[in-house]
């Protein structure tokens, strides 16, 4: 079954996610769940919002960094220092006070996919969203053509 993000929602739509997602980093796990929410907006591949109690928050620092979406409000981001003195800056952001509409993300973290080693979803290696700012993740059955 394939997914055109052409027919996701605008506004985005969040929905529960019940598929394996791992977020790995020089060989260390950074988060893994079978939980959490993706977040659905045309034109974009989907957004995986992981529960910040699936994260290892031992290893992610607060960045100087935010942002702003009309939908879910103001973002702040993460830095991930890694045991091995590596640092990612910016590597995931999260919603500290959302909007009602996507009140169950509140501090779930999506990880840009392009600044991590390897991030999958059921054991499939995804491909980042192009671009610098959106975070989607694209799998075998998300089609495009994608916003970037």
């Amino acid at each position: 079954m394939t997914e055109s993000v052409w027919d996701y929602p605008r506004p985005p739509r969040l929905e529960p996610n019940t598929r394996r997602i791992e977020v790995i980093h020089h060989g260390v796990t950074i988060a893994a769940t079978s939980g959490g929410w993706r977040v659905l907006e045309t034109s974009h591949p989907p957004v995986f919002y992981i529960p910040i109690a699936d994260v290892r928050r031992d290893l992610l620092k607060p960045s100087q960094r935010s942002s702003f979406c009309e939908f879910k409000g103001a973002a702040s981001y993460w830095n991930l220092h890694l045991p091995d003195g590596t640092v990612v800056p910016d590597v995931g952001w999260f919603y500290p006070d959302p909007t009602d509409a996507f009140a169950e993300i509140k501090d779930a973290v999506a990880f840009y996919a392009s600044r991590i080693d390897t991030a999958t979803v059921d054991g499939e290696v995804v491909t980042p969203q192009a671009g610098r700012f959106y975070g989607g993740w694209i799998t075998a059955e998300i089609v495009g053509p994608f916003k970037s």
